[in-house]
């Protein structure tokens, strides 16, 4: 009978552990090694890995148009293209120059026999005028400029040194039998407009008091030299016009010459823009 209890006993204890059910997680058994687990199923939801951005670091949040924080990424704008500017737009001032520079520019222009006179402030609005002019009648003893020229000091400076030094001398030897040079002839010194008198565009250094057109010289005999497309000019003339147009960049920042573009070939351009490093654009 005690026999027969225990095996009764033995067999409730298999049916029960056979009807158990197993947490539904918990520890899963550890694989051995070089044998899969087949029988144990994966989690019902595995986490999924973040994605890194491409460029490695946070990505900023888009902001938009209408967020208080709409200034904190400003709008890219391209530049406005001198083409799309006029003097208006250009909201240019006057600059400003040194009592103490002007005062030594005067006295070299004295030294050199240099004829002017100063006139009054220039402020034709727009950023147009000159705060210290000066009009030029001579540029050097003898050497008159037709008409009056005004611009800045500097460029009356520049002018006498460059007709001194490169101009004359070049004159003696290239038309040795006009004798001297009696005149320039200038076509533009002051004037209020833009880069090469177009409607749009950058203001023209004219416009500053920083350039004089040079379209010919007067001589005691003999016709003028007249700037012009000399380039294939053979002759002394030829020579005379490059030699004068190469030495301007010797006193002059920017010299523009008949070969430079069709708006230059009745005349020399030549001005003093400052430009960083010192460089100079001669053409």
């Amino acid at each position: 009978m005690k026999n027969i209890v225990v095996i009764l006993a033995a067999l409730s204890g298999i049916g029960f552990l056979t009807s158990a059910r197993l947490p539904e997680s918990g520890p899963l058994p550890a694989v051995r090694p070089g044998k899969s687990n087949t029988t144990t199923s994966a989690p019902a939801r595995p986490p999924i890995p973040e994605q890194k951005p491409e460029s490695g670091k946070p990505e900023t949040p888009p902001v938009k148009e209408d967020s208080p924080n709409s200034s904190a990424i400003p709008e890219k704008q391209g530049p406005k293209l001198p083409s799309q500017q006029t003097l208006e737009e250009q909201h240019l001032t006057i600059a400003a120059e040194s009592d103490a520079e002007h005062s030594e520019c005067v006295k070299e222009l004295q030294s050199l026999g240099v004829v002017f006179k100063d006139i009054s402030r220039i402020d034709d609005g727009n950023g147009c005028g000159i705060d210290k002019p000066i009009k030029v009648s001579e540029v050097l003893p003898g050497v008159k400029i037709k008409p009056d020229a005004v611009f800045r000091c500097p460029v009356a400076l520049a002018l006498a040194h460059w007709m001194k030094e490169s101009v004359i001398p070049a004159a003696r030897i290239a038309a040795p039998d006009q004798g001297n040079i009696l005149a320039i002839n200038q076509a533009s010194s002051y004037i209020c407009r833009l880069r090469n008198g177009a409607e749009t565009g950058k203001v023209s250094e004219h416009a500053r008091g920083n350039a004089i057109d040079v379209a010919s010289f007067s001589f005691e005999k003999g016709k003028d030299i007249a700037v012009k497309p000399r380039r294939e000019d053979s002759t002394l003339i030829g020579a005379f016009q490059r030699t004068v147009s190469a030495a301007g960049c010797l006193f002059f920042t920017t010299v523009l010459d008949p070969e430079s573009d069709a708006a230059h070939e009745t005349h020399f351009h030549l001005d003093v823009l400052e430009r960083k490093g010192g460089y100079r654009y001669c053409h």
